[in-house]
């Protein structure tokens, strides 16, 4: 294994927010992922945006409800004020319906587009919707590096803590693409991961959190049909993370970033 010689990134893991197939929060994935509860496999059942004025609700589409449903979790697990954070929002596709919904206008003979598609077509719509319904005006960054989006989001959102000192809630998200889209970017499944990442511990921190730069291959999850789950949707590489996490115990993993370099986290669990 060798490691660069960039610095290590540090911060604290206050809260975790997590949505898939049979990971429906956090509380429910956690035995799952420490192997004391068998996974079952269950379709992904995305929450309304609630929080949400109605008007804006009824324009938000799913990929955005993804984020916002994990966003929320980890807030309220980190018993954090989402208005004090700053907020990375890291995702390969974004809302990959409206993709495909414009592609199918362009590809008619009628190319004029709706307001909300035209709306909903950028990359930071997610992070819009999250300052609406959290009330937060801090920064917010959005962020798309394919396969490795997820690495790149907590290495943006882990710089900002330690350059900036400043708490940053990172969320990450997928979901598929319809086809023909489908055929040719085929995530299996509705993935959503968020964590509150902190400048020092309190009394609510979880862990410790640690980043490094290596090349070395990243690791895998125990549980099969998980691992498939990591194999496939960008937002779930941070998964061998959160089993890590799940288990409680000290430890290193290494998370699929941009090739030929992966990030080495080191947990140091708080209690």
């Amino acid at each position: 294994m060798t490691s660069t010689t960039t610095a290590v990134l540090r911060g604290w893991i206050d809260g975790i927010g997590v949505l898939g197939p049979g990971l429906s929060t956090w509380a429910q994935a956690q035995p799952i992922l420490a192997g004391t509860v068998v996974y079952q496999p269950q379709p992904v059942l995305i929450p309304t945006a609630a929080a949400l004025p109605p008007p804006e609700r009824r324009r938000v589409g799913l990929a955005a409800k993804v984020a916002l449903a994990v966003a929320q979790e980890a807030i309220t697990n980190a018993r954090s004020d989402a208005r004090a954070l700053a907020a990375v929002f890291s995702s390969s596709g974004a809302d990959c319906d409206n993709c495909d919904a414009i592609c199918q206008v362009l590809a008619s003979e009628d190319r004029h587009l709706s307001p909300t598609r035209f709306h909903n077509s950028v990359h930071n719509v997610a992070a819009g919707y999250w300052s609406i319904a959290s009330g937060a005006m801090t920064q917010a960054t959005a962020l798309c590096a394919y396969d490795g989006s997820f690495g790149a989001g907590l290495l943006e959102a882990l710089t900002q803590v330690v350059v900036d000192g400043v708490g940053t809630l990172l969320v990450t998200y997928e979901v598929p693409y319809p086809e023909p889209l489908h055929a040719k970017r085929p995530f299996p499944a509705t993935f959503g991961l968020a964590l509150v990442l902190m400048p020092q511990p309190g009394p609510h921190s979880l862990a410790q959190l640690q980043v490094d730069l290596v090349e070395a291959p990243p690791d895998q999850v125990a549980i099969a049909e998980v691992e498939a789950l990591r194999s496939r949707i960008p937002s779930a590489r941070g998964l061998p993370l959160l089993q890590l996490l799940a288990q409680g115990r000290r430890g290193r993993v290494i998370l699929e970033y941009l090739d030929p370099l992966n990030l080495a986290v080191t947990i140091l669990p708080c209690r």
